[in-house]
């Protein structure tokens, strides 16, 4: 497994700043890490995303339910969407969980799909994200 990509250190955070950074949109960030660690399945995405409906596609097409969790579109709902980013570290939309696990986006998901990663996951116990 490749090492996580660089933090800032926490250390190094002043505590003002740490408290903005746990207070910004912290009901958005609790209703996604919520819903990763209690559902399957999570697709957090946004309107007008054509990866976000190509990855609900997928799913249905392999007959695996999934929550959808939308936030916004290209014109409002960014700062919601910022702080799902600063939370999983995956910087696009859409982001898929399986059994509390991030694949990815989209092309992640389909390659996952197709070498029954994501099968081989929802078989097993949930990670508790």
């Amino acid at each position: 497994m490749q090492a996580s990509r660089p933090l800032f250190a926490e250390v190094s955070v002043h505590p003002m700043a740490l408290e903005n950074m746990a207070q910004f949109q912290a009901d958005v960030v609790h209703e996604v890490s919520d819903a990763v660690a209690r559902e399957p399945v999570v697709v957090v995405g946004m309107a007008w995303n054509p990866h976000v409906s190509g990855a609900r596609r997928a799913l249905r097409a392999a007959g695996i339910a999934y929550r959808y969790l939308g936030y916004g579109n290209y014109i409002g709902g960014w700062r919601k969407r910022l702080a799902i980013k600063l939370w999983s570290g995956w910087p696009t939309f859409p982001q898929v969980f399986v059994r509390g696990t991030l694949i990815g986006g989209a092309s992640d998901l389909k390659r996952a799909l197709a070498d029954g990663t994501v099968q081989r996951l929802l078989g097993a116990p949930p990670t508790g994200a």
